[in-house]
């Protein structure tokens, strides 16, 4: 099974960085992971054929009203969790790190399970590096999004709460 989970990340991955699918994916994927969300009660996320998937949730930055945001992450210990803020390589950080930047207390679900999470940013550059090479282990190529970007990405590791 992780022979096969490999080829179909090996051919999807480099169509994910094509500026077609850069265009689409952000207007078209969310709509379908909420209508699938809702179909299975969250226990499946589409996203998640592929990579490790979550539902983050937070609190808005401005508005102070609960966001969801679903996203790819990796795993990177007992407990610990990191998100990339990619965004398909747009110019602007998503808003969810924002929300995290106001409120790093947030929570995640993943296959249907919610728990709480602490959200610490990454700033030290040695980490930012060994954090991306983990990412990339996952999905080839996706520190490309940063590179097409013009922007540092923002990445946070999310702690379980409770350690």
């Amino acid at each position: 099974m992780a022979s096969v989970l490999h080829v179909v990340r090996s051919v999807v991955a480099p169509i994910t960085r094509t500026r077609a699918f850069r265009a689409v994916a952000p207007v078209a994927l969310p709509p379908v992971e909420r209508a699938l969300a809702r179909l299975t009660r969250g226990r499946f996320q589409l996203s998640a054929v592929l990579v490790p998937s979550l539902v983050l949730h937070t609190t808005g930055a401005r508005s102070g009203e609960p966001r969801d945001t679903y996203l790819m992450y990796t795993p990177v210990g007992a407990g610990r969790l990191v998100v990339a803020g990619t965004s398909f390589a747009r110019d602007r950080h998503p808003a969810w790190t924002y929300n995290l930047l106001a409120h790093p207390d947030a929570a995640v679900s993943v296959r249907g399970r919610r728990f709480d999470v602490r959200a610490t940013p990454v700033t030290d550059d040695g980490e930012r590096d060994a954090l991306w090479a983990r990412i990339e282990a996952q999905w080839p190529g996706y520190r490309a999004y940063e590179r097409e970007s013009g922007r540092v990405v923002r990445l946070f590791v999310l702690e379980r709460a409770g350690g």
